[in-house]
């Protein structure tokens, strides 16, 4: 993912929560998020540049049927064509939000696995916030992954419902070879991992994982422990530095962080 605010089909700007628990998840998030000298994420949970990336929401009788899960706001051609393809295929649809005229403008679906996803229609470019290359990291979506028994038929299910399309990336696991998937959204930039649930990516739940960037990851990481939550997996550098944490927060949702 290179530019991460791209006005186009399969680009992610944004996820979205319901959770019980509300004021602890947002004490979490916010002592998770905002390490470092220049923290990427402010107090209120919107980037340092104060543009809405995640929203944590209370739990409400009305959306206490959602699973809990981060859910990632993936950008469509057309919102009603791809609900109709994802229950034809297997997925199923929890909400489906529509204007006075029946008009889809958004919805909230499930795949054939269990894992919980919005779609929206292609945001318009002159609402995206524009960023000078030149400018220190914002705080954004870095990367999605998705990781289950049956990499194949998952990406195939988003290959239809979002319109990516699929680059091989190539692995080993204990000697076997085999290929886990980027999908790649309109601009030719890669949006997200479908992955196998073997070697490196076994024990991780069957969910859609937003990735975090974060000023001072292993400040992050001790503050996890400190507020409540847990560390699922961790992979180091060669210094012995975290590079990316898997977290399970205090309600039980799962996302990663990385360094900003």
């Amino acid at each position: 993912m290179n530019d991460p605010f791209v006005p186009c089909v399969g680009g992610i700007l944004s996820a979205d929560i319901a959770v019980p628990e509300h004021e602890r998840e947002v004490r979490f998030y916010s002592r998770m998020l905002t390490t470092g000298e220049n923290p990427l994420w402010r107090e209120d949970l919107m980037n340092n540049r104060g543009t809405p990336i995640i929203g944590l929401g209370p739990r409400s009788a009305e959306i206490d049927h959602l699973p809990l899960q981060w859910m990632p706001h993936i950008q469509v051609a057309d919102v009603a064509a791809s609900a109709k393809r994802a229950l034809a295929l297997g997925g199923s649809e929890l909400m489906h939000g529509k204007d006075d005229d029946g008009n889809s403008q958004w919805a909230v679906l499930l795949d054939p696995q269990g894992a919980a996803f919005g779609i929206i229609p292609v945001v318009p470019a002159e609402a995206i916030p524009s960023i000078d290359a030149a400018a220190p990291t914002v705080g954004h979506i870095a990367w999605l992954d998705l990781t289950v028994s049956d990499a194949s038929a998952t990406r195939d299910f988003y290959r239809q419902v979002i319109g990516w399309s699929v680059q091989d990336v190539g692995r080993e696991d204990a000697g076997e070879r085999s290929a886990d998937f980027n999908m790649v959204g309109a601009d030719g930039n890669p949006a997200a991992g479908v992955r196998h649930a073997r070697g490196v990516n076994a024990g991780l739940p069957p969910v859609w994982m937003i990735c975090l960037p974060v000023g001072d990851l292993a400040e992050s990481v001790r503050r996890v422990h400190e507020e409540g939550g847990k560390i699922i997996k961790a992979t180091e550098e060669n210094d012995g530095e975290p590079a990316r944490a898997v977290v399970q927060d205090p309600v039980g949702a799962h996302l990663s962080l990385v360094q900003g």
